[in-house]
């Protein structure tokens, strides 16, 4: 059984990430709430497979609250989903968006997902999703930072541990070694519902204008995403060139 100290000074990460490797992620999150306590949030976008981290992490902390950016372009079904599940789970849900809205966003800058260029998503990403986050995070008081991410979504996920740095926060990834099948049995299990767009081909959904079924000529699930060109959208990535750097040496 793993043994973590309680502490709030720096976190060794090499240490908590060994020693977390024993634990499961139920009780990766459960020390998380003994690490952090009332600064500690959750993220969700309600995606295709967003009510097992939902389900897992208020399990053990009910009142956790949900950060959920909302960009002003996701599909209807999205916010339907949205609301079976914060009313389901009885979700302490706490919905940001961008200070521009989106007729304004397009007033000033255009279409920027038109434009199918890697610098005009990523100007879209930081407008619409990055400052949004930053200021919940901010907002909420947030030390450490719950989120659903699996080492075999990208390839920047591949070198993340149990717990990693990012910005002012920690990220903490209780399912992160998690497989598909992992997701379907944790789902089934708990009758707990996909996103409606898994029925019609999505593996991944995100905006509207910038999601699309998965078909036989993708390597990747995500390359369904972002018109194929990357495969963040900024959220998860690391604030500065120092963090990147330090994801060079393993955590695990």
């Amino acid at each position: 059984m793993y043994q973590l100290p309680n502490t709030h000074f720096e976190l060794d990460l090499k240490n908590i990430n060994e020693k977390l490797a024993q634990a499961n992620a139920s009780q990766i999150v459960s020390w998380a709430k003994a690490e952090f306590g009332s600064h500690l949030v959750l993220s969700t976008s309600f995606g295709i497979q967003s009510a097992v981290m939902l389900h897992l992490v208020t399990q053990v902390v009910p009142d956790i609250p949900v950060i959920w950016i909302d960009t002003g372009y996701l599909p209807k079904e999205t916010y339907l989903f949205a609301e079976e599940l914060t009313n389901k789970l009885n979700l302490n849900l706490k919905v940001y968006q961008s200070h521009l809205t989106p007729a304004r966003m397009e007033a000033i800058y255009g279409k920027l997902w038109e434009k199918k260029d890697v610098e005009s998503l990523n100007l879209y990403d930081r407008i619409r999703k990055v400052e949004p986050m930053q200021r919940a995070l901010k907002e909420l008081s947030a030390k450490a930072w719950l989120a659903g991410l699996r080492q075999n979504q990208t390839q920047f996920r591949k070198q993340l541990g149990y717990v990693n740095q990012q910005g002012e926060q920690y990220k903490i990834l209780p399912i992160l070694r998690w497989n598909s099948r992992d997701v379907y049995e944790y789902l089934k299990e708990y009758n707990l519902p996909y996103h409606p767009y898994f029925d019609q081909g999505y593996v991944t959904v995100g905006d509207w204008h910038s999601s699309r079924p998965l078909s036989v000529d993708d390597d990747h699930e995500r390359d369904t995403r972002f018109h194929g060109l990357k495969q963040e959208c900024g959220l998860h990535l690391p604030t500065s060139k120092e963090e990147a750097q330090s994801l060079d040496s393993s955590q695990l």
